[in-house]
């Protein structure tokens, strides 16, 4: 098995551990958090020119910090392109943005479309906290809004995309994007949460739970308000399409239902699709052909506000 091969295999199996080992099963998940950081370190960037023709991969840095970086994916001559912003899981701690299941699919669907594909890395534990890492998201997406046209991209047809703590991220960024004003940047058109099992952060945190929580949250309520997208949702929060698994043992769907009402509440409407797949799934196969990458596509189109037309 290829060195990258085997990196994605990890990925999947630790994002899979993190969504369904029982308790008991934790020191499996620990092991293989420790061999997918180990790993990580070997991930190398895609070369899109083998899927799309023309298509071609620039290196950014948007910070001082090597792990504040990332691959900028562009379709041959982009021109006032749409931006996809990608931002990786790994339980808050691994991870990285060159990893296949991040980036492979994805870059296949929407190059030929026209889009410019960006996958990020951000600092992570045990050297940063989450609060941190929010804060490396909100910096990257300001670098980006304000790089784009640089790049033939339009940074007022900016998505952003998140899976597993990625998509917590994601979804804390949503919900408050005053984060990213903060930053510098500005709102973007629209976000896609890849199944985020931490919406509501003080309610993970009272019930029964994985213990990789206890190393991203802690202790104090007051830190879980401030890093819960439930608790900082705001009535200009970005539209957000939320995407859950079936086949994990934390309820992630519910967890999506709640907040998506929460969100209606605010006067939002925010789509939840629910897939019969397993966590790691609903990162990798997103690109494939299906209904799957149709209803992304869709709700993507609508809120940029015009069609991309297919290369």
């Amino acid at each position: 098995m290829s060195c990258k091969r085997l990196i994605t295999a990890i990925a999947c199996l630790l994002a899979a551990g993190a969504a369904t080992l029982p308790a008991d099963a934790q020191p499996i998940r620990k092991r293989l958090m420790q061999r997918m950081k180990e790993k990580s370190a070997a991930a190398q960037p895609i070369d899109p020119g083998q899927y799309v023709a023309g298509a071609t991969r620039k290196s950014a840095v948007y910070g001082t910090d090597a792990d504040q970086s990332m691959e900028v994916y562009l379709p041959s001559n982009p021109d006032h392109a749409p931006v996809i912003v990608m931002v990786h899981g790994g339980g808050w701690r691994v991870g990285d943005k060159n990893m296949t299941a991040v980036v492979e699919n994805k870059i296949k669907h929407w190059l030929p479309k026209g889009y410019i594909f960006i996958s990020i890395d951000y600092r992570m534990l045990p050297d940063a906290g989450v609060d941190v890492q929010a804060q490396d998201v909100a910096a990257a997406i300001a670098y980006i809004e304000k790089q784009a046209p640089s790049w033939g991209g339009d940074a007022a047809k900016l998505i952003l995309m998140g899976h597993s703590a990625g998509a917590h991220l994601v979804a804390l960024m949503s919900a408050d994007p005053s984060r990213v004003r903060q930053a510098g940047g500005h709102d973007w058109a629209a976000s896609v949460v890849l199944d985020s099992a931490a919406y509501d952060v003080a309610a993970v945190m009272k019930g029964k739970h994985l213990d990789l929580y206890d190393d991203a949250f802690g202790s104090d309520p007051a830190y879980w308000a401030r890093l819960s997208p439930r608790a900082q949702l705001k009535a200009e929060a970005v539209p957000m399409m939320l995407v859950c698994a079936l086949k994990r043992s934390d309820n992630s769907c519910g967890q999506s239902h709640n907040f998506a009402e929460a969100l209606k509440g605010m006067g939002q409407s925010a789509p939840v699709v629910e897939l019969d797949m397993k966590h790691a799934e609903v990162n990798a196969q997103l690109g494939l052909p299906g209904a799957y990458t149709d209803s992304v596509d869709s709700f993507i189109t609508a809120h940029l506000g015009t069609k991309v037309i297919q290369r």
